[in-house]
């Protein structure tokens, strides 16, 4: 597969590397080589198979429209920007091409997810539940997508949204912790991640998925298929 990777931090060059070592080529373009889209074009994207997205809240948005007009499948890393989720499904779906975002590719915290759902039933028995989640101090977004997507579980199996501990500080990859709470005892869930290399794998893997579909997807829906 042809990939273009959007965004040179961190997660963004490791997604370009592991997309190489699993036999693709990636291209990898920086802030200042895509400002406003500009490197997105139907012309531009000719030939190319997909587009990942590890880039900010702020530029997100810009790169998927580009995208659904070049008709160009697309994986989208990228949190911060839900509350735009059904703009972007019309776009998508009017695309012709496939679209699949997650708040997190690690398959762990994916199986994580399907955890924090079978605690969120403590709620309708007595407990009380509070997310805490850590990551570096440059992270853009917060709440992290991960804990927002915990909140959204709680909220779908209990009616209630538990509050959010958002921490920034030093060099933590990303640790969520479930807390749940009763007069008689306590409940933690932790996700702690060692590396970025999850998310990175998680991202070509659903590129490699996504080939020759199209439609809206999200990784915690299919990520079984994809892990195989």
């Amino acid at each position: 597969m042809k990939l273009v990777i959007l965004g040179r931090g961190k997660t963004g060059a490791l997604v370009a590397e592991v997309a190489q070592e699993r036999g693709h080529t990636a291209v990898a373009l920086g802030e200042s080589e895509n400002q406003n889209a500009s490197a997105l074009t139907k012309e531009r994207l000719h030939g190319m198979d997909c587009v990942i997205d590890f880039t900010t809240p702020s530029a997100v948005l810009e790169n998927i429209s580009a995208c659904a007009r070049a008709g160009v499948n697309m994986v989208v890393g990228t949190t911060g920007w839900y509350s735009e989720l059904e703009y972007v499904r019309g776009l998508a779906e009017k695309s012709g091409a496939g679209f699949l975002f997650g708040s997190n590719f690690s398959i762990g915290v994916n199986l994580y997810f399907e955890m924090v759902k079978i605690a969120a039933q403590a709620l309708n028995m007595g407990y009380t539940a509070q997310i805490v989640e850590r990551h570096h101090e440059q992270k853009k977004d917060s709440p992290s997508g991960t804990a927002a997507s915990m909140q959204k579980i709680f909220e779908e199996i209990a009616m209630q949204k538990p509050d959010i501990t958002s921490i920034r500080e030093g060099e933590i990859i990303g640790t969520h912790v479930t807390l749940l709470d009763s007069a008689t005892d306590t409940m933690m869930l932790v996700h702690d991640a060692k590396n970025r290399r999850g998310f990175a794998e998680g991202a070509v893997k659903a590129a490699e998925w996504l080939a020759g579909r199209k439609g809206f997807y999200e990784f915690k829906d299919v990520y079984r298929q994809i892990s195989s």
